[in-house]
C-alpha cells in the first residue's frame, strides 16, 4: 500500500519550453538583459510551483509510512489476538473436563459454608432500599445482573472468613457503610451506576436507579462504591506457593526484636477469597486482597487477648484487634465497652475447597488470559482509531496536493522550463 503511495504522489518532472527569438522586453534592451530578466522570472516562478508541491509530496510521504506502520501493527496484534484465543478456548475445555469429571460433594463443612453465606445476603436484603441490597437482588434474578457494568458484588459478600468471631469482629472494624459498599473493578463502572441530567440532578431513569425502578424497588440514600482501579494497592511480595495469593508482610517487632506475644497474623491475609473472586484483576494486574482487602484492613494486626494487644503498642501502627473484643483503629485510638453486633458479617468457610490443586492454576491461567485479550483489544482498538485518523490526514493531504498542481498547471505551460546538465532550468 505504501508503494502505491510514492507512485501516486510523485510528480513529474516539468519539462517545457520558451519558443526562441521571442522578445518580452523593449527594444532597446540588449539579448542578455532580455534573456537574463525571463530567466529570474522563471526561476522565481518555479520556486512558488515546486516548493509547496515538493513538502506537500514529503508530508504525504511521511504520512504513508505511518499508515504502513500502522497496519503493520494491526496485523501483528490479530495474529497475537487469535493465538491467544486459541489458548483460551484450549484451557475453557480442560476446565469443563474437571467439572464434568468432578462429582458434586456437599459436606457438613460445605452446607454450613452456604448457610453462611445466603444468612449474609439475607442480611443485606433487609436494607431493602440500599444500592447493596438492589444489587443482591438483581444477583439473584441473574437476567439483570449483567447490566450492572464491572460491579463485582458487596464488599460483605467477597470475603470469608474461618470462624464467627472472626467475621464479627472484622466487620465491626470495617463498619456497616463499608460492608455494604459496592465493589466496581473501574472508574467506567462507577460513572455507569449512577448519571446525571444537563442540570446536574440524579437521572432516575437510568444506572442502578433504573435498574431498581424495574425491579420494583426504590433507591434510597448515598451508595458507597468502592473503585479498585483508584486504590492504592499492596507493593510487595506474595506468600510463595500459597493458592490464596497472601501478602508477604513482615511480621511486627518490639523494640526488643521480638514478635509480640498473642500475635496470630494480619487482618487482610486472614481473608479467604473463593476461587470465583480470588483471579479477578484490574487493569493493572492487582487482584481483591491486595486492593479491596488491602484497602480495607491495611496492616491491621490480630492479636488473641485484648492485654496482649495493649502490650504490642510500641509496634502497632495501622490498627490492631483481639479475639476478645478489642480494637484499635489506628494507633492512640481506641474503641472501648461493649461490642456492636453486626448485621452485615463476612460468610465461614471451611477454608477448604474439593477442586483438585491443578484446577485452581488452571483457572487462575484462564483470568490471567483473558485480562491479557483485554489489554491486547485496547492495544488493538487505539491502533485502529490511529490509523482511522492517520489515513484521514492523508486524504486532506492528497486534496491539497491535487488541488495545488491543478491551479499551478497553466503556469507552467505559461512559462516552459529545461533542465540544464547542473539541474537548473533555463530557458531556451
Amino acid at each position: 500500500m505504501f508503494e502505491t503511495f510514492q507512485a501516486m504522489i510523485r510528480p513529474n518532472a516539468l519539462s517545457v519550453q520558451v519558443p526562441s527569438g521571442v522578445n518580452y522586453g523593449g527594444h532597446n534592451e540588449s539579448p542578455n538583459v532580455t534573456n537574463q530578466g525571463m530567466e529570474n522570472g522563471a526561476f522565481s516562478l518555479a520556486e512558488a510551483i515546486v516548493n509547496p508541491s515538493k513538502k506537500l509530496e514529503n508530508d504525504m510521504m511521511l504520512l504513508g509510512k505511518k499508515i504502513k506502520q500502522h497496519e503493520d501493527n494491526i496485523k501483528f496484534l490479530k495474529t497475537h489476538k487469535n493465538s491467544l484465543d486459541d489458548v483460551i478456548t484450549d484451557t475453557q475445555v480442560t476446565l469443563g473436563k474437571y467439572h464434568s469429571s468432578t462429582a458434586p460433594k456437599i459436606e457438613n463443612d460445605d452446607l454450613l459454608h452456604m448457610q453462611s453465606e445466603e444468612a449474609t445476603i439475607g442480611s443485606i436484603m433487609k436494607y431493602e432500599k440500599s444500592a447493596a441490597a438492589i444489587f443482591c437482588q438483581l444477583k439473584r434474578q441473574r437476567n439483570q445482573a449483567t447490566q450492572v457494568k464491572d460491579i463485582l458484588g458487596v464488599v460483605a459478600t467477597l470475603g470469608k472468613t474461618t470462624d464467627d468471631n472472626l467475621s464479627r469482629l472484622l466487620s465491626e472494624y470495617v463498619g456497616l457503610d463499608n460492608m455494604m459498599a459496592l465493589v466496581s473493578m473501574s472508574y467506567d463502572g462507577v460513572k455507569a451506576l449512577v448519571t446525571y441530567d444537563k442540570d446536574g440532578a440524579i437521572d432516575t431513569s437510568a444506572g442502578v436507579y433504573g435498574l431498581a425502578t424495574a425491579i420494583g424497588q426504590t433507591l434510597e440514600g448515598r451508595i458507597n462504591l468502592i473503585c479498585l482501579e483508584n486504590t492504592m494497592p499492596y507493593v510487595g511480595d506474595y506468600l510463595p506457593n500459597d493458592p490464596q495469593k497472601r501478602l508477604d508482610i513482615a511480621k511486627p517487632r518490639l523494640p526488643s526484636g521480638e514478635t509480640p506475644p498473642g500475635f496470630i497474623g494480619f487482618a487482610v491475609n486472614m481473608i479467604h477469597i473463593d476461587n470465583a473472586h480470588l483471579f479477578y484483576l484490574t487493569h493493572d494486574g492487582n487482584g481483591l486482597r491486595e486492593t479491596l482487602f488491602y484497602t480495607l484492613f491495611s496492616r491491621l494486626q490480630v492479636y488473641k487477648t485484648r492485654a496482649e494487644m495493649l502490650q504490642a503498642l510500641p509496634c502497632i501502627y495501622d490498627g490492631a484487634v483481639s479475639l476478645d473484643g478489642g480494637i484499635i483503629k489506628r494507633s492512640g485510638v481506641f474503641s472501648l465497652g461493649t461490642r456492636e453486633e453486626m448485621n452485615v458479617k463476612f460468610p465461614i468457610t471451611s477454608g477448604v475447597s474439593y477442586l483438585p490443586e491443578t484446577y485452581v492454576q488452571v483457572e487462575k491461567d484462564l483470568k490471567e488470559l483473558k485480562w491479557k485479550k483485554e489489554r491486547l483489544m485496547e492495544d488493538l482498538q487505539r491502533e485502529e482509531s490511529m490509523l482511522a485518523h492517520v489515513k484521514y490526514s492523508f486524504e486532506i493531504k492528497k486534496q491539497e496536493f491535487i488541488g495545488f498542481m491543478a491551479q499551478s498547471s497553466p503556469y507552467t505551460m505559461q512559462y516552459p522550463m529545461q533542465a540544464t546538465p547542473q539541474g537548473r532550468s533555463t530557458p531556451r
